[in-house]
């Protein structure tokens, strides 16, 4: 019995120590946050739910394109030709900007239209939506977070809304037992019932990696976390999902996942394997009784996709599902992260496991249709004529005529989509991740053949495809593919971008420019501009940032490099030029803070810290 006091005061003993631990940690992040001329996160959202309560009345209006972004989601339209995109982040370099709009984009006009609701979701990124048919249409969405402006503070939700599409009005569903706050999770629509599964939480003091399954059925509005048997997937976020047409069955593939190894040092992992959730009683006759579910390794082949993270996926009639893009970055050494980034395309066929390269053909020469459509004329003559062909002659023919299996497949979308086909819609879209492993794709955008399985897949090298990204949107409508926004990195810089594409999938001829490519919207991450250009345009509902940067205070950089001998920045030397050249010194005082602080961060974030020290040091 003394032993078992003693454990149990020590055990109290240790709880005392992590909840001291922990205010010290909040009262310093308290401190960093004043000195940045920012508020606590949860106060930032606070202050938008209060001024969005003033709004009473629907407006819906006419607006340009949107502003660059990443991380938001795009959904087909259950009953109109239009996509609805909702929320998404654009980072300036110096300012984040979160975004809770809700857009919707009429394919036959190229018209958008913004429409503003009483009672709308708080802006968010990395969240997941999905559209249906019933109840005149509606979308619905969960989770997601919200960063502040500078970046130091993250705040996830686990809030379920929908928007009723026809009577433009925003409703949060208020029931318990909803899965834990986190983004970069997925959500599909399986048997009447939402199915999110993974995820992960991060604090920036700790994070957390999920691989439970919850499951809203949309008849008795309630969530019931599911019991899955077999071996599931390790914890994970970012990753692929997509559902059966027909079946209570989903596909998991591929994700990030990290753990810290000891104090500010942590492993990150990409996932290649892929699972399949089932239903194991899918031809029970009560449909009242909960689904039992179980967890089957998936087995694949074909043309696999490198290892990578940041790729959006969407599933297409036929159960199959296409993808976009991606990015794994190699650790160059224990400062230098290094991303390379995709704009290679596959397809999956998620009943056989197996994978298939896609890439644009180019459109059919008239010329050259004619002479084939003559050629087949007389092949049809010779027949017909009773005359024989040699053996040579019929392997030639056979070749010829024998398509390959990546064509077949892609022929095989042509469904009829009035029977239900592309009813549902969903899409998936990624966060930011931090890979370590993974070779270079065997597809990447200077290839210009395609594996053996995608003889005819041979393009042309001029053909034009999207440039490389990660964290896009992408959704099917008529059997058109569009793909908007995302971001692509080098070295220290990164790009928002904002444009649009589309390409039919039956016809796979080229891809068409709906939004160019507007360079003068990229914004780098090392960008010292402060013109007008390089921001989004602001709106009360769109814009969390602080505008107040020019009145910090210089005190605490004072103190930080205190004792330090300053490196001297030559004079009408550039701010990038500084940095580059005296790198290894900022580096070093931005990891000294983040220790001194008992801070565990992310090494991206010593190095925007350290760049964030220079160009201030360089202004004074």
């Amino acid at each position: 019995m003394g032993k078992k006091n003693k454990k149990d005061k020590q055990g109290k003993g240790k709880e005392k120590t992590d909840l001291k631990t922990e205010k010290n940690a909040a009262k310093r992040a308290k401190k960093d946050l004043a000195s940045k001329g920012e508020d606590d996160i949860e106060k930032l959202i606070a202050e938008f739910q209060e001024q969005d309560k003033s709004r009473t009345q629907v407006i819906e209006e006419k607006c340009p394109p949107p502003s660059p972004r990443s991380n938001t989601t795009l959904n087909a339209h259950p009953d109109k030709d239009e996509l609805i995109m909702f929320g998404g982040e654009f980072f300036t370099g110096s300012k984040m900007y979160m975004y809770n709009d809700l857009l919707f984009y009429n394919i036959k006009k190229n018209e958008w239209t913004k429409v503003t609701a009483p009672n709308a979701p708080p802006p968010r990124s990395s969240h997941q939506a999905v559209t249906l048919k019933q109840g005149g249409g509606q979308l619905w969405i969960f989770g997601g977070e919200f960063a502040s402006p500078t970046q130091s503070q993250f705040y996830h939700y686990k809030e379920l809304w929908v928007f009723h599409l026809k009577d433009k009005r925003w409703e949060k569903i208020r029931v318990p037992g909803s899965p834990s706050s986190r983004s970069g999770h997925r959500m599909v629509i399986c048997k009447k019932q939402l199915i999110v599964f993974g995820g992960f939480h991060d604090n920036v003091r700790d994070y957390k990696y999920f691989n439970d399954a919850f499951a809203f059925n949309f008849e008795t509005y309630s969530w019931d976390k599911l019991e899955v048997t077999g071996n599931p997937p390790a914890p994970r976020s970012g990753f692929m999902m997509g559902v059966f047409q027909d079946l209570p069955k989903a596909v998991v593939y591929g994700g990030y996942s990290k753990e810290r190894m000891k104090k500010d040092v942590d492993k990150g992992t990409i996932h290649t394997d892929m699972f399949i959730l089932c239903a194991c009683d899918a031809k029970k006759k009560d449909d009242s009784a909960p689904m039992k579910w179980r967890w089957v390794n998936g087995k694949q082949s074909g043309n696999k996709p490198s290892p990578r993270c940041g790729m959006p996926m969407v599933t297409i009639p036929g159960n199959k599902a296409v993808c976009f893009g991606g990015v794994f970055d190699e650790e160059e050494d224990e400062e230098q992260l290094e991303g390379r980034f995709y704009n290679d395309m596959y397809m999956l066929d998620m009943e056989k496991g197996k994978w298939f390269s896609m890439a644009p053909r180019g459109k059919k020469d008239e010329k050259e249709k004619k002479k084939r459509r003559k050629e087949k004329e007389n092949d049809e003559e010779m027949e017909e004529g009773g005359e024989e062909e040699s053996d040579e002659e019929k392997n030639d023919n056979a070749n010829t005529g024998d398509e390959n299996e990546a064509t077949q497949e892609i022929k095989k979308l042509k469904l009829d989509e009035e029977k239900g086909a592309c009813a549902i819609s969903e899409e998936v879209m990624d966060g930011v991740f931090t890979i370590k492993v993974g070779p270079q794709s065997s597809t990447s955008q200077g290839s210009s053949t395609m594996d053996m399985d995608d003889a005819d897949m041979i393009v042309d090298k001029d053909l034009f495809v999207p440039s490389p990204r990660m964290g896009s949107a992408l959704t099917v409508k008529n059997s058109t593919l569009y793909l908007y926004g995302g971001t692509y990195e080098s070295g220290d810089k990164q790009w928002t971008l904002s444009d649009l594409y589309s390409i039919d999938l039956h016809k796979m001829d080229e891809w068409r420019i709906i939004i160019q490519d507007d360079e003068k919207g990229k914004v780098c991450e090392d960008s010292d501009s402060s013109d007008d250009e390089d921001k989004p345009k602001k709106s009360e509902d769109m814009d969390v940032s602080d505008d107040d940067d020019d009145d910090e205070d210089d005190d605490d950089l004072d103190d930080i490099l205190e004792g330090c001998d300053v490196p001297k920045k030559n004079e009408d030397e550039a701010v990038n030029d500084y940095f580059e050249r005296t790198k290894e010194f900022w580096l070093e005082q931005s990891e000294k803070y983040f220790k001194s602080e008992d801070m565990s961060v992310s090494k991206r974030t010593i190095q925007k810290f350290a760049k964030e020290m220079c160009t201030e040091y360089s202004k004074k």
